[in-house]
């Protein structure tokens, strides 16, 4: 009888990728058995709406499913829900969880993404549906909210509570919002928009003290991957892997959120990439080097935001930019923010503005120099000068 506590294939995180593996090794084919061991007692569920819609109370947990529950059985994936893996020893192809239980593997896809970073004085999270249920539970009995970091997941927050009626502060210790991922023009613009709509923004603000009756900590998150470190994976802000998502331990993989790669669209640096298509595209690099059909991760990188009645689409990397350019009037609400180095388009940060998203990744993917003055002209579409 086969031991029930091996899995030919053991996924670590029931995130977006760690579902996004699994699903890609059935696609590919891939006979052997597939579990994920995920540290939520929940089956695999969307996290970008935790600080939109799921927040808002406008879409409910069922609709945050990747999939249907019945997909997991019926694709021969067994699930492993409550379950979080607290040492690995690669000689024995083990894992260890905190409960004490062990699993056997053949190959491991470590995607167990990241950990919110917390303040001394405590706060609530937005990283899982038990933080949002959490912040919702406590919503109606808070007047004024106190969001600490003016990054994405603050200002979605803010939008949000704004919708609901809180009287909302963001704190955030640079001297604009986004610093860590945009240019000073996008910044402006959503400090602008967000004032308009109520909130107080408080920039350069470490250290200072607000009065409020609920506090979010909203300051980014550390990769999770001490277990591999520990177990001797190079690393250090995340673990290292290469092209095909394969860490220094044998048989060993990680992907989305924890995985510090060599990425040509940042210059060729070694980056970590905290979004869904980061996860979703080396899930599937990691499933094809698994089933003998590997093909080295290339993905162009891509994210978005909802703020009020604002969609913001970013293609590209901005790291390494020497100029930057606005392509329309920020006024009209509909605009972008073009990155370049060396006169070539290396990321967009588009403001209601999709047709420059989709058209600017082909000047990214091109990777020619193009003259200013037209592609600050917004009368002309960007597939023009490609």
């Amino acid at each position: 009888m086969a031991d029930p506590s091996f899995h030919d294939v053991l996924i670590v995180g029931a995130g977006h990728g760690g579902a996004q593996a699994a699903i890609s090794l059935r696609q590919l084919g891939y006979a052997g058995s597939v579990a994920i061991a995920g540290a939520e007692p929940d089956p695999p569920y969307e996290r970008p709406p935790l600080s939109k819609d799921y927040l808002a109370g406008e879409k409910e947990y069922e609709r945050l499913l990747i999939r249907a529950p019945g997909f997991w059985p019926e694709r021969g994936v067994t699930l492993l829900p409550g379950r979080t893996v607290t040492a690995v020893d690669p000689a024995a192809h083990q894992a260890t969880c905190a409960d004490g239980s062990v699993l056997g593997y053949g190959k491991l896809i470590w995607a167990a993404g990241g950990v919110p970073r917390r303040l001394p004085g405590g706060g609530l999270a937005i990283r899982s549906r038990a933080d949002v249920d959490a912040l919702r539970a406590a919503l109606p009995a808070a007047k004024r909210v106190a969001i600490v970091g003016g990054g994405y997941v603050g200002l979605e927050a803010a939008a949000v509570l704004r919708k609901l009626g809180k009287e909302v502060v963001v704190l955030e210790a640079l001297d604009r919002l986004l610093a860590r991922v945009a240019g000073e023009p996008l910044s402006r613009f959503y400090e602008a928009e967000h004032r308009a709509h109520g909130v107080e923004i408080r920039l350069n603000a470490a250290g200072e003290t607000v009065a409020a009756d609920l506090t979010i900590v909203a300051i980014g998150i550390d990769a999770a991957a001490g277990p591999l470190l520990a177990a001797g994976a190079a690393g250090g802000n995340g673990v290292d892997v290469d092209d095909f998502c394969r860490t220094s331990l044998p048989d060993i993989y990680a992907i989305g959120d924890c995985a510090a790669h060599l990425n040509r669209f940042a210059g060729g640096a070694r980056i970590r990439l905290e979004s869904v298509q980061n996860a979703h595209d080396q899930a599937t690099v990691a499933a094809k080097s698994i089933v003998g059909r590997p093909e080295p991760y290339a993905a162009l990188p891509w994210f978005w935001s909802n703020q009020y009645d604002l969609k913001l689409q970013t293609v590209g990397l901005l790291h390494g930019h020497d100029d930057l350019l606005v392509r329309g009037d920020p006024a009209t609400r509909s605009f972008s923010v073009v990155y370049l180095r060396e006169s070539r388009v290396i990321a967009l940060d588009c403001v209601n503005a999709i047709r420059d998203y989709v058209q600017g990744r082909k000047l990214i993917l091109d990777g020619r120099a193009l003259d200013k003055a037209r592609l600050a002209d917004a009368s002309i579409p960007l597939k023009e000068l490609s």
